[in-house]
Formats: structure tokens, sequence, C-alpha cells
């Protein structure tokens, strides 16, 4: 590991908006934001672009970034911190334990920005829009609480829709291309470093807003993975 990792891994275990691997968060996220305000989720948050800019648009919010990588979230924990921002905070685990950290309906929303596509078809329960995961918010999210998903990938994006479709979601917004819509809100013109990499040389920018509304039946994961397949034959 290099040096500069190892300095910021360091760093954050000091950061008071940063919290790895917590115990006994469970329903107390109240406690360390002093108030009872909606909590949104930023998911594989990198370095925070959207944690901190959702910060800085709504004082009325708490807003937390989720990833395993300390080095990246040093980067959005220190904007924080510097700019006095203390309704925005990091919590360091893997996405897949997060109902060890949130108790039943201590979530309103959820951002998924430009996570790992897990392009193929035998990775797509890594997929953080897969129903896998999906319920697996249900457990701390609020009834018809909102999933945004902003990827450059067509083939996640695509997938989502599928998912929304199977299972009867509420399809709240679909841009095939954000940033050539008429008019987009100004939560959607936050960029994030992977952004502007553009990893999928698609030069566009996909975006569903979507309730988690309805139950999700496992039964209904098979025909989910079928059509998947059919649609990369």
């Amino acid at each position: 590991m290099g040096h500069k990792k190892l300095v910021r891994f360091e760093a954050i275990k000091n950061f008071s908006n940063v919290l790895e691997h917590p115990e006994g968060m469970q329903g107390e996220w109240k406690n360390h934001f002093k108030n009872n305000n909606e909590i949104t989720l930023e998911l594989a948050c990198g370095k925070g672009e959207y944690a901190v800019g959702l910060g800085r648009m709504h004082a009325n919010k708490n807003l937390i970034g989720v990833d395993i990588k300390g080095n990246r979230i040093w980067r959005g924990a220190i904007t924080a911190l510097d700019e006095g921002l203390t309704n925005v905070a990091f919590l360091r685990t893997e996405i897949d334990k997060l109902t060890n950290y949130f108790g039943a309906e201590e979530v309103s929303e959820i951002w998924i920005t430009f996570p790992d596509p897990q392009l193929r078809t035998s990775k797509a329960k890594k997929r953080l829009t897969h129903p896998k995961f999906l319920r697996l918010y249900q457990q701390f999210l609020k009834p018809n609480a909102i999933i945004n998903l902003k990827t450059d990938s067509p083939n996640l994006y695509q997938f989502t829709k599928t998912v929304i479709n199977l299972f009867n979601l509420t399809l709240l917004e679909d841009f095939d291309d954000a940033y050539h819509q008429p008019s987009i809100s100004e939560e959607l013109k936050i960029k994030t470093y992977y952004e502007s990499l553009d990893i999928a040389k698609s030069n566009r920018v996909h975006y569903l807003k979507f309730k988690l509304d309805k139950s999700l039946p496992i039964e209904k994961d098979e025909e989910l993975k079928l059509l998947i397949d059919d649609n990369t034959d």
C-alpha cells in the first residue's frame, strides 16, 4: 500500500465525521448528528462528492457517504470538515453489511452514483440495483423511499429499468441522456470524480429515480436472470 494511502487511513481514524465499522449505531444516528433530520445515503461514495454536494444544498438533511475505501473517503470527509458541514458523515463498511448500522425506517433516500456496473452477467447479483440489494435497503428505508441511480453504463441503466419493470416499482424520472434534458435538478448537476473519467465511453449520463414501494418476491429473481440472459444473446 502506498504511503499516501497509509497516511489517509491513519488520518480518518481521528476525523469526527468518519465512522469505521462502528458498533451500536442502529437507530442512533440522531445522536451523532444531534438532530432528527432525514437521512440520505450515498452508496459506494468514493470521494463523497454527492454526500458533500447534497449536504451543501440541504442543511435540513443528514448525508452519509458509504464506502469501504478509506483513502477515498478521506477526500470527502476533509472537505466536509473544512466547510463546517456538520450534516455530512462517512461510514466505512461494505454495502452488504448496512443493516448492521441502520435500523428500520431510519433512512429516507439513497443515491447510487457511478458504481461498478459489474458488466459480466454472472456478476449481476453484485449490481447495487439488483433485487438482492434492494431487499437489503428495504430493511432500513422508510416506506416509499426513493432510489437514485446515476451512471455512465448503459448496461447498468437498462438492467435497472428491467428490475423496475419486473417488480412494478414506481418510476419517477428516466433520463437516457441527463445533461441534454431541457432542465434538470441542481442535485443532478453534481459531478463525481468517476463521472469525469467516462469509463464506459458512452459520452452520456443515465439517470433513474424510482420508489422502492413494492414487495420484491424472491421467486422473480429467476425471471430476471432469464431476461438479462436473453439480452446478452
